[in-house]
């Protein structure tokens, strides 16, 4: 008789981790739930909701007879994550703390605590989004050491796990997954892959889980909540005040708090104008914010980019771009994003340029550029 495996699931709290253990329990594994503390303190209504997040985990794993663990990253959220989330603001770039939070958090350390501290044979997120491997195979893989050199050696892991698209397409999440290590997906399961929102909740109110489907879809940064940003991102950065400028004439339109309070595309609020503006560029040497009269206006639109490094889940970097340098794939640079059919140029630095087969709108400086080729990431 086989030995029945151990996944370690990560609870949040909310509907769709809940869902995710309670499957992995009906499949007969033996289900650890552990809840991540990653940000402590209090949002601008003096509630601190990590304890109630904490509570509603805790309660569904109660409620599935399953063990309940707690383990805080509150000191690595804070030097891995945010810290460099407000030197990214300062330098005048707008990053995704989703996805930095699953690459240096759930999928780093984490991932390490289930496998390693817990014993687990493999770890379970709720995410909407799929593996190459089916259940059974993810736990056959063996550890592999991380690569010393700028590629890793494409011959050095045999079938690659590949990460593809959750079936509600509405809700995929794999952009947020584009930054995760080869190694840690290998040991990962998403028991919502083939799963829509609307049947996840079907499940959790038949299995009782009410206070949870009670709970606003979260929307805000990750781990932190959702927060009036410009009021929040002043507790950690001095306000540095410059002006709106007209990006046509140069005329003064009003002023600011700080550049960093502010990301390409949006709309900017300039006391005293009655129609809208909106940011198109941003001088940080000045403290210049640039607007314009349209929420389409040509300066906003964009179709060449280029990256730092590029990380590839599967392959490093892919056969095709290797052999020719050159790659015809499809991109995203915000979560949900139409996809644009584009092409790729590898530098020697590891570096890619995009070109976009038509202009984007707000390309902004920080963000991920996903490059999706078939539907894989």
């Amino acid at each position: 008789m086989a030995l029945i495996k151990h996944v370690v699931c990560a609870m949040s709290g909310g509907v769709d981790s809940s869902v995710a253990a309670l499957l992995l329990k009906r499949r007969g594994y033996n289900v650890t739930g552990v809840f991540m503390r990653n940000w402590d303190s209090l949002d601008e209504k003096g509630v601190c909701t990590t304890e109630k997040d904490c509570e509603d985990a805790y309660r569904v794993c109660q409620s599935l007879d399953v063990p309940f663990h707690q383990v805080s990253y509150v000191k690595e959220y804070w030097h891995e994550v945010f810290s460099n989330l407000l030197k990214e603001y300062e330098r005048g770039r707008t990053p995704n703390p989703d996805i930095l939070c699953n690459k240096h958090i759930k999928f780093n350390h984490f991932h390490k605590y289930a496998i390693d501290t817990l014993g687990a044979d493999a770890m379970a997120t709720g995410h909407y989004a799929r593996t190459s491997q089916e259940d059974d195979e993810v736990f056959e893989q063996a550890h592999t050491a991380p690569p010393t050199t700028l590629f890793r050696d494409r011959f050095e892991i045999r079938n690659p796990v590949k990460l593809y698209k959750g079936a509600d397409l509405l809700k995929d999440q794999t952009f947020f997954l584009s930054q995760i290590p080869q190694q840690a997906l290998r040991q990962t399961m998403f028991p919502l892959a083939g799963l829509t929102k609307e049947f996840v909740k079907k499940m959790a109110a038949e299995a009782g889980f009410h206070h949870v489907l009670k709970k606003k879809e979260s929307m805000g940064i990750c781990f932190i909540g959702e927060r009036n940003f410009e009021n929040f991102i002043l507790e950690y950065l001095d306000p540095k005040p410059g002006n709106f400028v007209s990006i046509e004439d140069g005329t003064v339109m009003g002023t600011h708090k700080g550049w960093f309070t502010l990301t390409l595309g949006q709309r900017a609020r300039i006391g005293g104008q009655r129609d809208a503006w909106f940011v198109v560029d941003k001088d940080i040497v000045t403290g210049d914010v640039f607007v314009a009269p349209t929420t389409n206006h040509p300066a906003l639109f964009r179709d060449t980019v280029r990256t730092e490094r590029f990380h590839w889940v599967t392959e490093d970097p892919p056969p095709e771009l290797a052999r020719t340098q050159m790659m015809d794939c499809h991109f995203r640079f915000i979560h949900q994003m139409p996809l644009v059919a584009c092409t790729v140029t590898l530098n020697m630095d590891g570096s890619v340029w995009i070109l976009l087969s038509q202009p984007v709108r707000a390309l902004t400086p920080g963000q991920v550029a996903a490059n999706v080729f078939r539907t894989v990431l």
